[in-house]
């Protein structure tokens, strides 16, 4: 076989045929009159049979060198990569478009290049060729285009430095630095631990992951083997193949590995002290990450891990100052000059009667104990009980005892000296001292666990208790007001509340009806509440229809007041005139069909709890309680047991423990 060469247009042919030349020609009419698009066909074993002469200087190679021979052959490891996006046009039949750098032995300097491959077919409709249009980008180009990405770089981390100034919330911030970041990086998910001295594992913060299947595991900790835990312990940014993850056996890699991710790229938050936590970054592209890019995402953690130790070095400044910031962060409640309940709203007989009450034991010093449903309001008769009362002057500090874990408790009440447990790095005042001298409220107190009832006991009945890892006793002045929305009859008999500590509280009760039971309230509520919210947003709302408050009022409101409140702040939203515009829609009651439905489920679970309590012969809780059988937690599961009616009878075959 020999070559022959068109003078004209500089384009060398494979003699093995016409079809390469007239293939070529179709090729190469778009780019006639230009010198600087290099042309080529490549047969199906990845021969070059035409090359034009544009080509060939960029390839370093003269054209006459190429014919016959592979891209491999004449390009080496760089045709390894060429040969592969071949094989790619051939068995898809698309086309296919890239850019590319590469230093070519014959060559001195990098080169850049743009191309598209494209697949040809014979006479009779078969793939047996591809052909390329090949353009170099001049340095000069492919320099301004470096310029730009710098530009967008520094311009994204000035973003993310005035992102970790507005808020240190970082389940709030860390999705808009990852969307920052995406911009110029591409990733698809991005994560952020910290790392928890005490264990020695990662405990998740915050996860952008806007096109996720749904696959990842919801594990909020993970140890040292993980991709994350070793770029911790090793203290370096690391970069991993989808290869690489198969090696780890956690879970977050299985996630990971389940939702498509073929790079992952981990950076660890170094300061002078050690390394703070880690920023993860996925890819569904295989070699994603680039050393310019690991430089970027280091430039980033370094200013997360800034913003996290000054953020600590804040927090041990405020505990210096504990007493004195507490006091701001707990004080509620300032007595307002427009009558004695200004914050209460309503004229019915069953409000009434409670007020009455509240007025008659706020000048005394009794414990009283709140009772009543979510959302009735509670805590502002606690409000009230406090204003009026000896202790107004005093602070009015609220502890909700179902919101802080159980371990915690101890300590948020009565406080802790330094070093008392684990992460007690000073001493800390409790908030029954910080109630000092006025009111302490403690909000679903029936959630008090039994090991603690008995300090609280002692605080009721001697104003005095020691503070956790101390044995010095502190002497208080405090008035306690309770409030809970459970049946502690009820959990006196489940063993679950001490009956002396509720004879102590029960001094005084005042139960606060529903809202249901005093439907006349609704309407004033509602024009306080609509009031409220279209004046902090700015909205002009001047009527409200009569079907929509014949409709407001006929509702049962299992969420009392709270639940009105926020369907009034709702609806204010959507009013976008004068009228309030109230989403009835919520309030249409499932058909009785469905209704027979959820009454034999809730059989079925009913049958099940009670089973369960059978073979723990009543026990609750503790690792052979039933909460821990049922998975649920304690006081899940008396609510539960509330709703479905379950009492004693229906499960004691023996006394429970």
């Amino acid at each position: 076989m020999g070559s022959e060469r068109d003078p004209a247009e500089g384009v060398v042919f494979w003699s093995q045929g016409p079809e390469g030349a007239t293939e070529f020609n179709q090729l190469l009419s778009g780019y006639f009159n230009s010198s600087n698009v290099g042309l080529c066909i490549l047969d199906s074993n990845l021969r070059y049979i035409a090359i034009n002469r544009a080509l060939a200087e960029m390839n370093g190679v003269p054209a006459q060198d190429h014919l016959g021979r592979t891209v491999r052959e004449v390009l080496g490891e760089l045709g390894d990569s060429l040969e592969k996006k071949c094989a790619q046009v051939l068995d898809a039949r698309q086309s296919l478009d890239f850019e590319l750098s590469a230093k070519l032995p014959s060559r001195r300097e990098t080169a850049h290049w743009i191309a598209h491959y494209l697949p040809i077919s014979d006479t009779r409709g078969a793939i047996t060729r591809v052909g390329a249009v090949v353009l170099e980008i001049p340095a000069l180009k492919k320099l301004d285009g470096r310029l730009r990405e710098e530009t967008n770089r520094l311009k994204m981390l000035t973003a993310v430095t005035a992102l970790l100034s507005s808020t240190w919330d970082m389940a709030q911030v860390f999705p808009r630095i990852s969307a920052r970041l995406r911009r110029v990086l591409f990733q698809e998910f991005a994560s952020f631990a910290l790392h928890d001295a005490g264990t020695g594992l990662l405990v998740h913060q915050a996860t952008d992951f806007p096109l996720s299947k749904g696959l990842m595991s919801s594990v909020q900790v993970s140890a040292s083997e993980t991709p994350a835990g070793r770029s911790m312990r090793e203290q370096k940014a690391m970069i991993f193949s989808k290869e690489q993850l198969l090696g780890f056996e956690d879970e977050t890699a299985k996630g990971l590995l389940a939702e498509g991710m073929q790079s992952l790229c981990c950076v660890p938050l170094m300061r002078p002290k050690g390394p703070l936590g880690v920023v993860v970054l996925g890819s569904t592209r295989p070699k994603a990450f680039r050393g310019e890019d690991l430089e970027l995402i280091q430039q980033v953690a370094a200013q997360l891990a800034i913003a996290i130790e000054n953020h600590r070095t804040s927090a041990e400044i405020e505990q210096l100052k504990q007493r004195l910031g507490e006091e701001r962060s707990y004080l509620e409640g300032k007595a307002r000059a427009e009558g004695q309940f200004p914050d209460i709203v309503g004229d019915s007989p069953a409000l009434k009667l409670v007020l009455e009450q509240v007025a008659t034991v706020a000048t005394s010093e009794a414990t009283v104990l709140i009772l009543g449903e979510t959302g009735t309001g509670k805590e502002l008769i606690a409000h009230a009980i406090h204003r009026m009362g000896r202790h107004k002057h005093g602070p009015f500090i609220k502890v909700n005892c179902a919101a802080i874990p159980t371990g915690l408790l101890e300590s948020e009440l009565f406080g802790h000296e330094k070093g008392a447990f684990t992460g007690a790095i000073s001493r800390r005042i409790g908030r029954m001292e910080l109630a000092d001298g006025g009111t302490l409220f403690l909000d679903e107190v029936g959630e008090i666990p039994t090991e603690l009832q008995p300090k609280l006991l002692r605080v009721l009945q001697d104003q005095e208790f020691e503070r956790l890892g101390s044995t010095k006793t502190v002497k208080v002045r405090v008035r306690i007001v309770a409030a809970t929305n459970r049946n502690l009859a009820e959990s006196i008999a489940l063993g679950e509340f001490r009956s002396d500590l509720f004879y102590r509280l029960n001094v005084f009760p005042i139960r606060v009806p529903s809202l249901h039971e005093r439907r006349e309230d609704i309407p004033l509520l509602v024009r306080h509440f609509v009031h409220k919210y279209a004046n902090r947003m700015d909205r002009h709302i001047e009527t409200i229809p009569k079907e929509t408050m014949k409709a407001l009022t006929g509702w049962d409101w299992p969420g009392n007041v709270r639940e009105l409140e926020n369907l009034m702040e709702r609806s204010v939203i959507l009013s976008e005139g004068t009228a309030l515009r109230v989403p009835l829609e919520e309030f249409q009651r499932p058909s009785h069909p469905q209704m027979k439905d959820d009454r034999s489920l809730d059989n079925a679970e009913r049958q099940h709890i009670i089973r369960v309590l059978k073979e723990t012969q009543g026990v609750l809780s503790g690792p052979e309680g039933a909460a821990r059988r049922l998975g649920l937690k304690r006081t899940t599961l008396q609510s539960k047991m509330q709703r479905l009616g379950i009492t004693r009878e229906d499960y004691a075959d023996s006394p429970p423990e």
